[in-house]
């Protein structure tokens, strides 16, 4: 049983009781959080668990956790995790989708995208649905078994249309549900690397490694970074070849991402973070100074061009309210036993920070 308690400095406290054990709902309809601990509405962030039990059997997924339809929020895991919210995130519902279940199969749902009422989910052992109902019933769309890599990336971009991504960074683009694919990039990004082997890029030759994070710009353009960290890739729509850039710094690369104003952010091993200078695909970065206690840090998700927020390990949460000039921790999360993987905003008002563990933050303004 998990103690009640309440913070007696918050002048809106939340009570932390035990998470609800009814099997149609994995999360509660409170705000509990684990080990006693309590959070306030003055704090920016909120904290949804699940049972443990639930948690450890169908983890959630940290690469592209969430999605949001005009009705509806989703997040991923695996075993054919998926879980639905109507209600902003307050509780959270398991769906079940019969087409991934006909298999003696554990798929890890590994990205879902929305747009309008149609959305997209992609997954390993491969795995691509699709849905045209806002996710109230999804088909199994057909998948060559030539496919190079896993995929890791789905963006929905118009009716019927969409962008996939795999780990050796291949990309293909479909506009009729589905049916038919059609290659943005002639080749992966080892035969790129292993092509070019006099590029310049610094642990490029014989690469045989996959990508470790995938990001994709409101724009279309890609930035991903190696397996090892040792150096990041680009791709804008039109280009034939995934383009390699030594990294800027001495620590190897945990994560890049897409800036609120089309520039780049660069987080590295020990804690580091880096903002490119100017806007655009670009190798040059400055560091900015950040409380993260020694943790890494890895995500960072805006929610305006001036305000963003960045995650890490040990319950590491810093927010900018300058467009990244500037960071401050917030210790909303000090207190909570988990790494926080994962920011992402579907809007202005509605966020979300994902940790190991099922530890799922809310937004609160």
């Amino acid at each position: 049983m998990v103690a009640a308690k309440l913070l007696s400095d918050c002048s809106n406290p939340i009570t932390a009781i035990k998470p609800s054990s009814l099997l149609n709902s994995l999360f509660n309809h409170r705000h509990p959080a684990p080990n006693g601990a309590a959070f306030c509405h003055s704090r920016n962030f909120q904290q949804h668990p699940r049972s443990l039990s639930t948690i450890r059997a169908s983890g959630l997924n940290r690469r592209d956790f969430i999605a949001d339809t005009a009705a509806a929020s989703f997040l991923l895991g695996t075993r054919q995790t998926l879980l639905e919210t109507k209600d902003g995130g307050n509780t959270w519902i398991s769906r079940s989708i019969s087409s991934a279940e006909d298999e003696d199969f554990n798929y890890r749902f590994n990205a879902i995208s929305f747009k309008g009422k149609e959305g997209w989910i992609v997954g390993k052992p491969a795995i691509l649905l699709h849905t045209s109902d806002s996710g109230d019933s999804w088909e199994r769309i057909p998948l060559s078994a030539e496919l190079p890599g896993d995929m890791v990336y789905i963006k929905a971009t118009g009716e019927k249309s969409a962008e996939m991504v795999t780990d050796e960074g291949a990309i293909y683009i479909t506009a009729n549900r589905g049916y038919n694919w059609r290659a943005a990039v002639q080749e992966t990004v080892s035969a790129t690397l292993n092509r070019t082997v006099s590029s310049g890029i610094s642990g490029a030759s014989y690469y045989t490694g996959t990508f470790n994070t995938v990001n994709r710009s409101p724009e279309g353009n890609y930035v991903a970074v190696s397996s090892r960290g040792n150096f990041y890739l680009t791709w804008e729509p039109g280009q034939p070849y995934w383009q390699p850039h030594n990294r800027a710094v001495a620590r190897r690369i945990q994560n890049m991402g897409w800036r609120a104003d089309g520039g780049l952010w660069l987080l590295v091993r020990g804690g580091g973070l880096y903002l490119s200078k100017g806007t655009g695909i670009t190798e040059e970065f400055e560091e900015i100074p950040v409380q993260s206690r020694g943790f890494g840090i890895l995500d960072v998700g805006y929610r305006s061009q001036e305000e963003a927020w960045a995650a890490g390990g040990s319950g590491v949460l810093l927010k900018t309210t300058n467009s990244g000039k500037s960071w401050s921790r917030d210790k909303a999360a000090d207190n909570i036993a988990a790494n926080l993987y994962s920011v992402k905003f579907i809007n202005d008002k509605q966020g979300f920070v994902l940790g190991n563990d099922g530890v799922l933050l809310k937004y609160l303004g």
